[in-house]
């Protein structure tokens, strides 16, 4: 008989709850080290960036425990993972230009799997500033890695 058991069935919804928590958490903690990193300064009265990833939490509901334990990591004072920002400049299919702004904790695997991206579908990495001489930064398009299946 499926579906029989009731606490099985508030398990599974649980963990799925919780998978996804989890990410968000994740994606929200490396953009408030990036903060602090780029900003300067710990303190979200003085960075503007990290006021708004700290807002940006507070609306998924992040604990305030996360979110200063992301900050005290950011700050030096037990940082275990090194996040930058790469910019990688590629060509697509019939030479169509992409300019790709990353954030990441190993530029050679991020690299990589941009590269298998690209020539699998056509395309090519290129070299610095083979491409960003044609854009100007007009606006930005987000794309959320939690949102794509």
């Amino acid at each position: 008989m499926s579906g029989h058991s009731e606490w099985a069935n508030k398990k599974h919804r649980k963990e799925k709850s919780d998978a996804q928590k989890a990410k968000y958490f994740t994606k929200i903690g490396r953009e408030i080290s990036v903060a602090v990193k780029m900003g300067g300064s710990p303190d979200p009265n003085l960075n503007p960036r990290l006021a708004a990833a700290i807002a940006k939490a507070k609306q998924y509901n992040m604990p305030n425990d996360n979110i200063n334990r992301s900050i005290k990591n950011a700050a030096g004072i037990s940082d275990k993972n090194n996040y930058e920002e790469v910019v990688y400049e590629c060509y697509g299919p019939n030479g169509s230009a992409f300019v790709i702004e990353t954030l990441t904790d190993n530029k050679n695997r991020t690299a990589g799997d941009i590269r298998h991206i690209f020539e699998k579908s056509g395309g090519s990495m290129g070299t610095t500033n083979c491409v960003l001489f044609m854009f100007d930064r007009l606006g930005v398009v987000v794309v959320d890695s939690i949102d794509v299946d």
